[in-house]
């Protein structure tokens, strides 16, 4: 697991969008998977303009993210295909046929999780995951608890993790109650798993995450065990870090 600390949000987007965009020019057909959140929003960023100033070619790669709310229509302005759209889809050259988003509205929740693993594997699996982490060190919608082993499926919220997307709708009330979500297992099969995080909220869960013991209560532990796993920080995040010195020492020499 590589770490690496930035400045402030800005540098932290920036280094993680050129590594979405190293891979993109070395493999045009990339499987790439995209995580909503506001965390990932400056990449996104960056790869829009990656596109418009210097020619990114997104043409010949397919996406899947990691989840979406039930009960949302793609059309809501609070459903994560719209967040996509809206911050980063409609600003490139993506293939609309090419995007997967999970569907939040399928009668039956369970076939269309298989039909969703399957779409991945028929793909050709996904080559690198962006990610996010929870304030209770949630990756997707894998809650405290999940199985380590869990595959794409319905879950439930926890009081935490709706509180904390409260702010994106008029009233907590409003926050859907579950969702559909990759499994752990899932994300862990990605070839790159990518993870970015920013502020002093993330701190604590930032640290058990990459230090403490791997554990389903932290369900982005899981990835102390993947094989190539890049971790973005902004300084607040970063802060509760025993090895911050250490990493930024590896990250220099690396640099020079």
């Amino acid at each position: 697991m590589e770490i690496i600390i930035c400045r402030d949000y800005g540098e932290m987007s920036k280094r993680a969008a050129g590594v979405v965009a190293d891979l993109v020019r070395r493999k045009p057909n990339a499987v790439l998977g995209f995580a909503t959140g506001s965390s990932p929003i400056g990449l996104y960023k960056e790869l829009i303009r990656l596109h418009k100033e210097e020619g990114l070619d997104f043409s010949g790669i397919t996406t899947f993210n990691l989840d979406e709310y039930v009960g949302l229509a793609g059309d809501h302005p609070q459903s994560y295909f719209h967040f996509m759209h809206e911050n980063l889809f409609n600003h490139i050259n993506v293939p609309r046929n090419r995007i997967h988003v999970p569907s939040g509205t399928e009668k039956d929740h369970a076939a269309f999780c298989q039909r969703y693993e399957a779409m991945i594997r028929k793909a050709g699996g996904i080559d690198l995951q962006i990610l996010g982490i929870g304030s209770d060190g949630h990756i997707a919608f894998n809650e405290p608890g999940s199985s380590l082993g869990s595959r794409t499926r319905m879950v439930t919220l926890t009081e935490q993790t709706i509180e904390d997307n409260s702010r994106f709708f008029k009233s907590e009330k409003d926050v859907p109650r579950h969702a559909i979500s990759m499994g752990v297992a899932t994300i862990m099969e990605a070839r790159k798993c990518l993870m970015v995080a920013n502020g002093k909220n993330k701190a604590k869960a930032l640290a058990a995450a990459v230090e403490g013991p791997v554990t389903s209560l932290i369900t982005a532990s899981a990835l102390q065990f993947h094989p190539d796993v890049m971790v973005f920080a902004d300084e607040a995040a970063a802060e509760a870090l025993t090895l911050k010195d250490y990493y930024r020492w590896i990250d220099a020499s690396r640099r020079q």
